[in-house]
């Protein structure tokens, strides 16, 4: 049990490692002058390609399944919302909230999203969770309120802080289905699924007919080195492949709770990526914000140890 457990926590950093390197990705192709929501299809449909070629082995084996026995059922319900929240969701209102609202107002406003875990873990589900899982994200979240600098540039929009709190809620989704689910369906048909949906509802927002594909042929700055936009976006595919394929199987090990606390680490990530490659020089608040980021997701890893190993002899409750 420590070591699958100890497994989720390699994975869930590598998720978060992977999302993080894709934003500079992403914001470099921006550059280019695609919109956000072109960039995002073009991500969505990309790597829902890959992951629909990958899960035709377990979408067969599925079918024999349900030709051999009357018992499988597949919660397509969630899998569906699955694919209209943690997929198309997410983003697409991240990007509102961009629109409408300081960058760093926007992001911390999607990274409530594992605050929202606990709180539905704790009082929804009424699931005692270790004060360890509390405690680092709670660490995490006022780390990330340095890395993004939020009291530079603040102006609020109703309508931009509605988006911000819908990003975090699908975020928080994302979590709390994602452990749901990856229990009860395979990894590659819950994402070809999801990508699937994904890429239908992003498709008449993004509006993919009338973009400018000619911009993807410019050669892009990355590091000092001059990289084709073909590249960049095969890169920025590949990172969020890899980014789902690590994240989902982590659930299987880590409550919601934990994973969402660990998964703060992609916006350190995400800055590193951007001072390296796109020359965005971090400032001294985010390097402290960085470290408390840091500390709160080892304070959260040991929400793990404390769930296998609860204190006995005691009388200490560790949960909350």
């Amino acid at each position: 049990m420590r070591r699958q457990a100890s497994s989720g926590v390699v994975l869930i950093l590598l998720a978060s490692t992977f999302f993080g390197v894709s934003g500079p990705f992403a914001k470099a192709l921006i550059g280019t002058g695609l919109t956000p929501l072109e960039v995002t299809w073009l991500r969505v449909t990309g790597t829902g390609a890959i992951i629909a070629v990958a899960a035709i082995p377990a979408i067969k084996s599925l079918i024999r399944q349900r030709r051999d026995s009357s018992e499988v059922i597949l919660p397509l319900r969630g899998m569906i919302g699955f694919g209209l929240t943690a997929i198309a969701g997410v983003q697409a209102f991240y990007f509102l909230a961009v629109a409408r609202l300081p960058v760093g107002i926007a992001l911390l406003l999607e990274f409530t999203g594992p605050i929202l875990v606990v709180v539905w873990i704790r009082w929804i589900r009424r699931v005692r969770l270790p004060k360890a899982a509390v405690t680092g994200a709670l660490l995490s979240l006022a780390g990330l309120a340095f890395v993004v600098e939020v009291w530079t540039g603040l102006k609020l929009d109703a309508l931009g802080l509605l988006a911000g709190a819908a990003a975090a809620a699908c975020q928080a989704a994302y979590f709390l289905a994602g452990e749901s689910l990856s229990h009860r369906v395979s990894t590659p048909v819950l994402l070809a699924v999801g990508f699937g949906v994904g890429l239908v509802v992003l498709a008449p927002l993004a509006q993919p007919w009338n973009m400018n594909w000619t911009a993807l042929a410019q050669q892009i700055d990355l590091g000092g080195f001059e990289v084709n936009g073909i590249v960049v976006v095969s890169t920025l595919i590949i990172a969020t492949v890899l980014a789902y394929a690590c994240g989902l199987p982590a659930l299987r090990h880590l409550s919601a709770a934990v994973a969402g606390g660990m998964a703060y680490t992609e916006v350190v990530v995400a800055s590193l990526a951007a001072w390296l490659l796109l020359g965005e020089a971090l400032t001294p608040p985010q390097v402290v914000g960085g470290v408390l980021v840091i500390i709160g997701v080892f304070t959260a890893q040991r929400a793990v140890a404390t769930r296998e190993a609860p204190s006995i002899g005691t009388g200490d409750d560790p949960t909350f």
